[in-house]
């Protein structure tokens, strides 16, 4: 039976003394995030996770999900026990605000909570995840009656939300989505169409599911232009709130999937069904993208937390399993063999794992505290800032995380030879569910497309600017301390060389754009390496300090700049490469006739 344990005490130096959460207390919801407050959510998320949810992670993916006869779908054993666990805990409203029964607490901490959530059980997880994506997105973008109606029960967790954009033909393209919208003369819509690949799209934890649907409204452009967003919950609601008759939405069957089978990914059949418009016609992506966003980094932080159990079950395993001996000699000449543990290989692999782990997590907290100042901040210039890294790092740390979160979930398997591949281990599992979140929320190669094409250029690059200038900044106030040279020198260079990639897209992507797509992932990538080692650079000066002030804690943080002095020698330097192959340009890539693959 895999093993997990939240990561509580690496959250709380981060939230401590990394990116000190006191400093934000001018933020709504920040005042009431006392130490105190923190630690206990912390405590409690920690125990949900590791006593309710972790439990039936290995059981949910044997039995998986049942579609019934009547279109119902029926959720592994204990699911819906765990879920009304969760909701019952106000988990779901952690953030949310209180006008509707949130708690209005910052959203990092329901970020932190995400990945002890999906570390624990991934596709149980998924269910709340996207109730609250679709909760941000009628936040935004509702009307005051649909907020009044929904979000209450969604807050609450008795009813839960999806989002509804593929279909059969198109899955990137949404232009050529074909899902209709017919005007019923009394401000609601018929909805027809098939939408696929809808995850929690049917089950059996809440009384209602709340679908946002994307679909056309006759006589729309076509393309893009044309597309509206409408609120199609399964059960209708009347007017005082109580639940009416049955909406005409159902689950057509369900996917059978390498992973997330405990999940219920459906095929969703509209006919007819009521719907409501969400923000205003033919803006239905605008609205959608508020989710979508969400769902991205959400996804991302899936990424890192499947990273995160499967280098905890594969540490358990290096230390307990007997094979060989240490080049150096016997370390524990009482036993048959030394621990794997002992062998240089296998440690390189765990620390390339580790040290990947504590960057991703800082930088989900980061990026969690850019959201409340985003979305709280009441000074314009604050705001702009961080929406500006938002729309920057999104794409990055959805692809960077689950490229690198797959990866190393593959590489903790490796640890346990044969048994890794034996389903009862639990390793495999991790492999198989990581493996969606580089596809799902937008493929990793569009996500690299939409950073090299899109981001890096808007508003004359005020985003990507400013992030060079802040990580430049800090290489320059920390060049003196000879604490952090084996940090900031390598940072320095592996900026050098993101620096450079972007200069060359400025200078030979414009006028052929081939050059941006053959090197749009290994820039992706570059970005990310970059950005991690910024992430490496603040918890070293961090650590370094919180060592000097004694506490008992030198240990804890000399295994902390071991693993980023790892990451700065082994992992950083992966940045010269990136920059080589991006710059080779895109002629030999796109030079071969299609008939000759």
């Amino acid at each position: 039976m895999p093993v997990y344990k939240a990561p509580v005490e690496d959250v709380a130096f981060l939230l401590n003394d990394v990116f000190p959460i006191e400093r934000y207390n001018n933020l709504p919801g920040f005042a009431d995030a006392t130490p105190d407050t923190v630690e206990a959510i912390l405590a409690e998320g920690a125990k949900l996770c590791e006593e309710v949810f972790a439990p039936l992670n290995l059981s949910g993916d044997q039995e998986g999900c049942t579609r019934n006869p009547d279109g119902s779908v029926t959720t592994p054993k204990g699911y819906k026990e765990a879920y009304e666990a969760y909701a019952a805990g106000g988990w779901m409203g952690l953030a949310a605000p209180e006008e509707y029964g949130g708690q209005g607490l910052p959203s990092v901490l329901n970020t932190i909570m995400q990945e002890f959530v999906s570390s624990s059980n991934l596709a149980l997880g998924m269910y709340p995840g996207l109730t609250q994506g679709a909760i941000a997105a009628l936040i935004v973008h509702g009307t005051e009656a649909q907020k009044k109606t929904y979000l209450p029960k969604m807050i609450e967790g008795s009813w839960t939300g999806t989002m509804n954009l593929t279909e059969p033909h198109c899955g990137t393209d949404l232009g050529l989505l074909k899902t209709k919208a017919v005007p019923n003369g009394d401000g609601s819509y018929a909805i027809s169409g098939t939408k696929i690949f809808i995850s929690a799209g049917e089950h059996d934890m809440a009384e209602n599911i709340v679908h946002l649907v994307l679909a056309r409204i006759e006589g729309a452009p076509a393309g893009t232009k044309g597309i509206s967003l409408f609120v199609v919950p399964k059960v209708l609601v009347s007017e005082d709130g109580s639940l009416g008759e049955r909406n005409g939405v159902s689950c057509g069957s369900l996917e059978h999937k390498m992973g997330i089978h405990g999940n219920a990914t459906c095929v969703m059949n509209y006919d007819g069904a009521k719907g409501w418009l969400v923000g205003e016609a033919n803006r239905g992506l605008n609205a959608m993208f508020v989710m979508m966003n969400e769902a991205r980094l959400a996804v991302g932080v899936q990424g890192l937390a499947q990273s995160e159990v499967a280098y905890q079950n594969a540490v358990a395993y290096a230390k307990d399993r007997l094979q060989g001996r240490s080049l150096t000699g016997a370390k524990f000449p009482d036993k048959p063999a030394d621990p794997i543990i002992v062998h240089p290989d296998v440690r390189r692999t765990l620390l390339s794992i580790k040290a990947f782990n504590e960057a991703g997590r800082a930088l989900i907290v980061w990026t969690g505290l850019n959201s409340d100042i985003a979305h709280r901040s009441s000074d314009e210039a604050q705001r702009q800032v961080a929406e500006d890294y938002m729309g920057l790092m999104t794409p990055v740390a959805k692809s960077v995380l689950t490229d690198l979160g797959f990866d190393n979930a593959v590489k903790a398997q490796q640890m346990f030879g044969g048994h890794g591949y034996i389903e009862e281990w639990g390793m495999s599992q991790f492999v198989r569910d990581a493996r969606i979140t580089q596809i799902y929320e937008g493929a990793n190669g569009i996500q690299a497309m939409d950073l090299v094409g899109r981001k890096l250029g808007k508003d004359g690059g005020r985003a990507v600017m400013t992030f060079f200038n802040e990580v430049g900044a800090f290489c320059q106030e920390n060049a003196g301390d000879e604490s952090l040279k084996a940090y900031i020198a390598p940072l320095q260079q592996g900026l050098g060389h993101l620096q450079q990639a972007t200069m060359w897209f400025m200078q030979n992507a414009m006028a052929k754009p081939d050059n941006a797509g053959a090197g749009a992932t290994d820039y992706m990538h570059l970005f990310g390496l970059v950005v991690m080692g910024y992430m490496w650079g603040r918890m070293a000066k961090a650590a370094q300090g919180k060592k000097a002030q004694g506490n008992g804690v030198a240990e804890r943080m000399d295994a902390k700049l071991l693993t980023g002095r790892f990451f700065m020698e082994r992992m950083m330097p992966e940045t010269a490469t990136r920059l080589v192959r991006i710059v080779t340009g895109a002629d030999t890539t796109m030079a071969m006739p299609a008939e000759m693959f």
